[in-house]
């Protein structure tokens, strides 16, 4: 239903920032909650932030509180991760997902997914 290009990833130094773009192609973006995860290589997806339909709710894991933060701007059909005060821990590659619904942080719960940027923090 809707189709996702996450951009903006790249090799950054540790506490330095960065952000990602996620943009939508499609007729009801609006109507979709968003997130985003992030996977390492050998590791499980996880779960790192999510916004409702109107950015009027959001929900971040422990690991990046008060570090990272999720917006949208649906004029654009584009959701944003603000990258701050980046670890090394945070290395992985970060995707974007779509669901229609409220705010879900279990992979398992989107319906659609973007290709991943890859995000490299050095120490």
């Amino acid at each position: 239903q809707v189709q996702l290009v996450e951009s903006g990833g790249g090799l950054v130094q540790a506490g330095g920032s960065l952000r990602l773009s996620c943009a939508a192609s499609g007729r009801t973006f609006s109507s979709y909650a968003m997130g985003w995860f992030r996977q390492a290589p050998g590791k499980e997806r996880e779960f790192v932030a999510a916004i409702n339909w109107s950015g009027g709710n959001t929900y971040y894991a422990d690991s990046v509180k008060g570090r990272f933060t999720i917006s949208r701007d649906n004029a654009k059909n584009t959701v944003y991760l603000q990258m701050n005060s980046l670890k090394p821990e945070d290395t992985a590659v970060y995707y974007c997902a779509a669901r229609r619904g409220a705010i879900a942080t279990k992979a398992d719960n989107y319906d659609d997914w973007g290709q991943g940027t890859q995000v490299t923090v050095s120490s």
